[in-house]
């Protein structure tokens, strides 16, 4: 029977299908385009079920409203093709059936499944911490990760998600070392580099990680959108707290912003990467209008939390209408939601979009109302804790801008622990210290 990159049986595949399973399994872990490759051999191979149910996983991976149904036509096919499917990828079908109906857990524990008796399926290793990551839980990313630990301790990806989920953990020795070793079998582990950038920039290694990432830059090749992109944003990251803000501007006009602009994940870190740098005292311009006009039809979307609280952020900085459809299809979402994200939408997501919404609306009053509500359970709506961070500087900035100088003394002092020598921040420091001392 023929095998994966990895060594996992496949049931039906000639060699082109073949190949463009491999292009999935090495894509995804590498976070390469030719992961989409899959798309082409599942239309040429409908009878390989591998190769279909890899390409609704693609359809899915777009997290938007309108991924299920063009997931649905490889589901189908997957389905016609089951009979010749071996025992995995009959799980794998699975999987895709209850993703495409939104029942996550159930994709979870089919997922622990596949890892217990697959330990060499690091796709599906992956799978369960993208879905684990969008629900906080870093003790699951990190449960997966170790469950195939024994089977792939030769493999860079394997230990490049390990440092992730370490960090997720605020294990952040563990996660360099983890880093350091997946960067060591194989120079172009982007998971990993990422990971090590989030160590430096929680232990304020400002200057470390620029030059580390200038040296990682070079083998950002081939990459897809949200791993280039996202990257460079934590590269702007550093260049922000070094007041560095050519370099903020280049990174954003030239690296962060317009590779894929009508994706997801590019828009998010666009929206992060903008509102920082207005908290920071930097003028964006019209940059808000560009990234509005390609978040258009985000009016309705409340796929992943996460997201929908920085789509809400950008459309309102660029005073776009749709911003009360989005708040709107919020508010229904919370009061609605039977699935088993309900309590997080009603409790937490919530207060934040009334919070995100009030603030970019220069409504500082009611950011600090909301806010102060939804960030200390923030973990529960998905992001890393870098991205996370955000909303706890809209919350300062909006204490700032209220004149509430103790409170903010406050926040910034704990801020002062992973970015002590940061620029922005010991202006604002200075700043509240006159009036505090003038008060």
């Amino acid at each position: 029977m023929a095998q994966d990159a990895l060594g996992n049986e496949v049931s039906v595949a000639d060699d082109a299908a073949l190949s463009g399973i491999d292009d999935f399994v090495l894509g995804f872990l590498g976070y390469e385009k030719k992961a989409t490759n899959v798309l082409t051999a599942a239309d040429a191979a409908p009878d390989s079920t591998l190769a279909s149910i890899y390409a609704g996983f693609i359809w899915m991976f777009l997290e938007s409203e309108a991924a299920p149904a063009m997931a649905r036509g490889y589901l189908e096919a997957a389905r016609m093709a089951a009979p010749g499917a071996n025992d995995r990828e009959l799980m794998l079908l699975a999987q895709l059936e209850r993703w495409v109906d939104g029942d996550i857990p159930g994709v979870q524990a089919i997922g622990d499944e596949i890892v217990a008796r697959f330990p060499r399926d690091l796709a599906s290793v992956k799978l369960h911490q993208y879905h684990s990551f969008n629900r906080g839980d870093a003790a699951g990313m990190l449960r997966i990760g170790k469950a195939a630990e024994a089977e792939n301790r030769d493999n860079a990806h394997l230990h490049g998600m390990l440092a992730f989920a370490h960090e997720q953990s605020h294990e952040l020795e563990a996660a360099e070392r983890e880093a350091r070793l997946a960067l060591s079998l194989k120079q172009k582990e982007p998971w990993a580099q990422h990971a090590l950038a989030h160590v430096m920039l929680g232990q304020g290694r400002v200057r470390e990680g620029v030059i580390f990432l200038s040296e990682a830059q070079k083998t950002w090749v081939d990459l897809n959108s949200f791993m280039y992109t996202h990257n460079w944003w934590h590269k702007a990251l550093f260049h922000l707290s070094e007041g560095d803000h050519q370099s903020v501007f280049d990174a954003y006009d030239n690296h962060v912003w317009g590779i894929e602009p009508d994706y997801s994940q590019d828009q998010v870190g666009a929206v992060s990467l903008l509102a920082r740098m207005e908290v920071a005292g930097l003028d964006v311009g019209d940059r808000w209008q560009d990234v509005a006009e390609h978040m258009r039809g985000r009016t309705h979307d409340t796929v992943q939390p996460f997201l929908t609280l920085q789509y809400l952020y950008g459309l309102a900085r660029a005073e776009r209408a749709e911003a009360d459809l989005l708040m709107q299809a919020v508010e229904d979402r919370a009061a609605g939601s039977t699935a088993f994200d309900r309590l997080v939408w009603q409790d937490v997501a919530l207060p934040a979009a009334r919070g995100v919404l009030a603030h970019a609306r220069g409504d500082h009053a009611g950011a600090v109302r909301w806010l102060s509500i939804a960030n200390p359970r923030l973990v529960e709506v998905g992001g890393s804790h870098a991205q996370r961070d955000l909303f706890g500087q809209l919350l300062l900035d909006a204490h700032l801008k209220l004149g509430n100088w103790a409170v903010a003394r406050q926040m910034l002092d704990v801020r002062r622990t992973w970015d002590p020598d940061g620029v922005p921040l010991n202006r604002a420091l200075e700043l509240v210290n006159a009036k505090l001392a003038a008060a």
